[in-house]
């Protein structure tokens, strides 16, 4: 589980930036945290040198370009620290990793599911339907439910009461965080003009999630009317996220918390979705777009532009017109002031006028 001088610098990729004595590595932290066996990065050299001045780790990863650096800690100059720490939290977590096989005993399981006991772990109160199929290295959490027909591919991990509904198709190395309900229903109603009340319209398609995707708590994603919603490979997608369904997500788009996107919305690849951002149905978001926090997309977009506001605009645009906005309370009381003094002159031009007559 520890690592040495050489270990690290076999995981980063990094460089020493000056001779240091033989050091084991015992886990990782912040700058502000770490203690002498602890790894720690500095990767915002605007916000955190304070804390890299003060630090007492025993090994910081930093960026190129340095020229001062505290005394104590080994220096690793690496491309992206943040990256690169990355590596050596994966080697903690791997290391730390209880993953045992086995189907605990208050688990139900169905006869005609394909899973084997000896490379697949099913945790306390979990559920597997009929006729599914887990992968080897997958780790179902306490109280999961997997549906009928479900296909879950090798290595994925799913936390506790994740949900995923019948003949749903997530594919290897997938994350699920608590809560995820994959495959719900989509929001399909029709008002029936005879009874003036709305009806249930199937929802009968899957949900496809491709390889690599993280999807975080609470996040749901809804099972198409027809067809599939489809989740990207390499997407992350953050906490308590709506995706309708017949949505398509392409591959690695980043989507935060708090947004939403409506049904048979289709996103090109590498775009990213702010916080709380709102994105009508039945639309194209072109690839690399950037959507700013709670941006609101009524339209299609062009791919590679930087868009903000609600509705959503050219970025640079949108920003302009919230600074203006800023500075309308103070435009209204001029005005009022100008308004004033036209009066007054108006006054005084009648009774200019009046004189002379």
């Amino acid at each position: 589980m520890n690592l040495s001088l050489s270990d690290v610098l076999a995981l980063t990729g990094g460089t020493l930036l000056q001779p240091a004595p033989e050091i084991t590595v015992s886990g990782v932290a912040t700058l502000k945290d770490a203690g002498p066996g602890e790894a720690a990065f500095l990767g915002n050299t605007q916000h955190y040198m304070e804390d890299f001045a003060a630090t007492k780790a025993g090994l910081v990863l930093v960026p190129a370009g340095l020229t001062q650096y505290p005394e104590g800690p080994a220096f690793i100059e690496v491309e992206n620290p943040s990256l690169a720490f990355n590596a050596l939290v994966d080697h903690f977590m791997k290391a730390a990793n209880d993953f045992t096989p086995g189907i605990h005993p208050t688990a139900c399981v169905d006869p005609t599911a394909q899973v084997d006991a000896t490379k697949v772990r099913i945790c306390a109160g979990a559920v597997v339907e009929a006729g599914a199929v887990i992968g080897d290295g997958s780790d179902i959490g306490p109280g999961c439910v997997i549906g009928k027909s479900v296909t879950i591919g090798t290595d994925c991990k799913l936390y506790a009461r994740v949900v995923i509904r019948e003949r749903c198709i997530i594919g290897n190395h997938v994350v699920l965080q608590p809560g995820c309900i994959i495959g719900g229903d989509g929001f399909g109603f029709l008002l029936n003009p005879k009874t003036g009340r709305y009806e249930t319209v199937d929802q009968v398609g899957i949900v496809v999630i491709e390889d690599n995707v993280d999807i975080g708590a609470n996040t749901t994603i809804d099972r198409a009317r027809f067809g599939r919603t489809v989740i990207g490979e390499g997407t992350k997608i953050d906490n308590l996220v709506q995706i309708g369904h017949n949505c398509r997500i392409g591959k690695h788009c980043i989507i935060v918390s708090q947004s939403g996107i409506a049904g048979s919305t289709v996103l090109g690849d590498y775009v990213t979705v702010a916080a709380q951002v709102g994105i009508a149905g039945h639309l194209n978001i072109g690839s690399k777009v950037m959507l700013g926090a709670r941006s609101g997309v009524m339209n299609d977009l062009e791919p590679g532009k930087k868009y903000w506001g609600a509705p959503a605009c050219n970025a640079a645009d949108a920003a302009k017109q919230f600074a203006a906005i800023r500075k309308l309370p103070a435009a209204f009381r001029e005005l009022q002031d100008l308004k004033k003094q036209a009066a007054k002159i108006q006054e005084l031009i009648e009774q200019a006028m009046a004189d002379q007559s």
